[in-house]
């Protein structure tokens, strides 16, 4: 294997939305880090049956609906 072409894979914390935490192993941030999802499988419509609702914390949600109000979305 050649040196410098694979990127550091190491443990990190991954926060589900619920606040449980796992460790993982990743390439995503340095040793130690903690990564806190959004959307999680423990919520994901895909895995829950699509009772769950799209969190909206950019606003980019309410702004496609804003913005396209009257076409009927």
């Amino acid at each position: 294997m050649k040196k410098d072409t694979h990127p550091e894979y190491h443990i990190i914390d991954v926060k589900m939305t619920d606040g449980t935490v796992y460790q993982m192993k990743s390439t995503w941030g340095k040793e130690g880090d903690t990564l806190s999802l959004d959307i999680d499988p423990t919520v994901h419509p895909a895995w829950t049956g699509g009772g769950a609702r799209l969190l909206d914390t950019g606003g980019r949600v309410s702004k496609f609906k804003k913005k396209y109000e009257g076409l009927g979305f």
